[in-house]
């Protein structure tokens, strides 16, 4: 019997950048803090923002929460991978913190904005992409509205967007519903595409 020779470069897992992604409202916080609870083997980036920090965010775990100079530096220092300004503030992702965690053999997992998700695809065409929606535009409306964090204005401004960003999701590899009291579901579902990705004979390859 003839044995066909196996290349294992080629199949030896490399570590993926994946992001997650989607309209304001969805979940995308929820499901990496559950995510971290779970032990997950992944490096979550930290973003850093100019956003005033809410009660319930702790610096440095949440988000890395800096005054807009610091912010301004950073950018002209070259230190942050992709930023943005999103609902008035801005937010972006260290290049350093996904690049040493890169290096360390870990996937990295970062949760940014639409518009910063459409940028991360230009920079490194290999990052999996990852579009976490709701089950429906108005089950995304109502969840908006419970949050109770957004003057009237604001909160109008955030379900526009949210509108016209779910109309984006063609340009994500993947779609992820997050259904109401199905939190685990969603993680499962988004640990499985992981886990798919990296059974690909043609790995990823990410650089920075």
């Amino acid at each position: 019997m003839n044995m066909i020779e196996t290349d294992y470069r080629i199949i030896q897992p490399k570590p993926l950048l994946i992001v997650i992604s989607g309209p304001s409202g969805v979940g995308k916080d929820t499901v990496l803090t559950r995510m971290k609870e779970r032990g997950l083997p992944f490096h979550f980036v930290v973003t850093a923002t100019t956003r005033p920090r809410r009660s319930n965010e702790v610096d440095g775990k949440d988000y890395i929460f800096v005054t807009s100079d610091e912010f301004a530096r950073m950018i002209e220092e070259n230190e942050l991978l992709e930023y943005a300004i999103v609902y008035n503030d801005y937010k972006g992702i260290p290049k350093r913190q996904v690049r040493d965690a890169l290096k360390s053999g870990k996937d990295v997992i970062m949760r940014i904005d639409v518009q910063g998700a459409a940028t991360m695809r230009k920079l490194i065409p290999d990052a999996v992409l990852i579009f976490l929606t709701t089950e429906s535009e108005e089950d995304l409306v109502q969840r908006l509205e419970a949050r109770h964090t957004e003057t009237t204005e604001g909160l109008k401004l955030r379900i526009a967007t949210a509108r016209q960003e779910l109309k984006r999701a063609t340009e994500f590899d993947y779609a992820v519903i997050n259904k109401k009291m199905c939190l685990d579901e969603t993680v499962d579902e988004i640990s499985a595409i992981i886990t798919a990705e990296h059974h690909r004979v043609i790995q990823r390859n990410v650089t920075l």
